[in-house]
């Protein structure tokens, strides 16, 4: 790893959960557009929707939880909140999420184009993200928007941080643009990122 050793605490992600309030339209779209595979589907057991057994899921009883299978042992699962409960989104509001990207080989990032074609879905792309970094842009029924992206250089085994892992003096001279950033906490920020690449 390139960053001198510092890791996350966490493997990765487990899962994400999102929101839709149809659940067979999103089951269609991920298993038969994206290739995800339905893994589980289950209803959230009576009482832990509503009340103080509530542990964080949407608060209505007995909603479908569906999950699929994003690959690299990870997770994306769908809620099903009742038609008409909940407002429509704003992806750039505060602590809502912007978009997911999913990263995928080269040959998937064809074929994802070509399913999204085959389907009839807009989407923007291939576009230059970073260096060594391409993506594919697209909403999915929710209007979730989703991207793909493609880390050609990298094959059939792509290496996510190091794709986007920046030396000290590039992160540093961005954070240095924070209101209140002191040389103190610059240096804590950035200790544990390389000084060349």
């Amino acid at each position: 790893m390139s960053n001198n050793g510092a890791a996350s605490l966490a493997r990765g992600v487990h899962h994400l959960a999102l929101c839709t309030d149809d659940m067979k339209m999103t089951v269609d779209f991920y298993v038969d557009v994206l290739g995800f595979p339905l893994v589980h589907a289950m209803k959230v057991p009576a009482g832990l929707g509503t009340g103080p057994a509530n542990r964080g899921n949407p608060p209505y009883e007995s909603i479908r939880h569906y999950f699929f299978d994003m690959g690299n042992d990870s997770l994306l699962a769908f809620f099903e909140i009742p038609k008409g409960k909940e407002p429509a989104h704003n992806r750039n509001a505060i602590g809502a999420m912007q978009h997911c990207a999913f990263v995928v080989t080269p040959e998937r990032f064809r074929e994802i184009e070509e399913r999204l074609k085959q389907a009839n879905i807009p989407y923007r792309g291939p576009i230059p993200q970073l260096p060594r970094l391409d993506g594919i842009y697209f909403f999915d029924p929710n209007g979730i928007r989703l991207e793909f992206a493609c880390q050609p250089e990298d094959g059939d085994n792509p290496f996510v941080i190091d794709c986007v892992l920046q030396t000290k003096a590039e992160a540093g001279a961005e954070l240095a643009t924070l209101p209140g950033a002191t040389a103190e906490w610059l240096a804590k920020r950035v200790e544990s990122l390389p000084t060349k690449h």
